[in-house]
């Protein structure tokens, strides 16, 4: 009976830590965003431009998260 409970506070904890984790990425797109708009407002000709980095920025960290999501799957 101890068993299965310390593997269901084990199990809990793995999924506040990715939680946490993915305080980060939400982070980083934010500020990936942010900056795009800026740079939008500085520059309105490189709109398009800077809308295809922005994605490919966003794409990047977002795949950060799915990793950290991934990652107890593949080594459980």
């Amino acid at each position: 009976m101890a068993v299965q409970e310390t593997a269901l506070a084990i199990a809990h904890l793995g999924a506040l830590g990715y939680g946490l984790a993915a305080i980060g990425p939400g982070i980083g797109v934010g500020l990936v965003v942010s900056k795009t708009i800026e740079s939008i407002a500085r520059q309105p000709e490189l709109a398009s431009k800077l809308q295809v980095t922005m994605w490919l920025g966003i794409a990047f960290t977002e795949a950060l998260a799915l990793i950290g999501l991934a990652t107890p799957f593949i080594f459980a």
